[in-house]
């Protein structure tokens, strides 16, 4: 009645959908701290005292950190250099997860491992980034 549920349209909007999902969450995360980005950072290397990181480390990640996220976000919404985005977005994942263990704050895992859930489905599935600036040059190649 409906046709083949999983065909390959519906499976390139569910990319979409994830990757527009990702894109914002990180995208959002960048923005909201650019206003306040030495504060941010201050409270950073707060959190940060008790761990073996040198202060100066995390202050400057504190202040990278939010540009790094804007700039995944970014490249993720628009579906440019989709595949480096993923990568780049899994490291700050991975850097975040690092973070959340050295000082023992758990409730922030869940978040970022289902986050970096997302960039492993979206690797994965990236022959279904059909709805994309990627698929767009792509095309305009061939």
């Amino acid at each position: 009645m409906f046709g083949e549920i999983n065909s390959s349209m519906e499976k390139n909007w569910a990319y979409a959908f994830a990757r527009l999902a990702l894109g914002l969450s990180m995208f959002g995360h960048g923005l909201v701290r650019f206003p306040k980005l030495s504060g941010f950072s201050s409270w950073m290397t707060g959190q940060f005292e008790t761990s073996f990181l040198p202060p100066a480390f995390v202050q400057f990640f504190g202040y990278a950190l939010p540009f790094a996220e804007f700039i995944a976000g970014l490249l993720l919404i628009l579906g440019v250099k989709t595949r480096w985005g993923l990568i780049f977005t899994g490291f700050i994942l991975l850097s975040l997860i690092l973070g959340a263990t050295l000082i023992e704050n758990w409730n922030a895992l869940p978040s970022q491992l289902i986050h970096l859930a997302f960039v492993v489905g979206l690797l994965v599935y990236l022959p279904h980034n059909a709805f994309s600036i990627d698929r767009l040059i792509s095309k305009k190649q061939h």
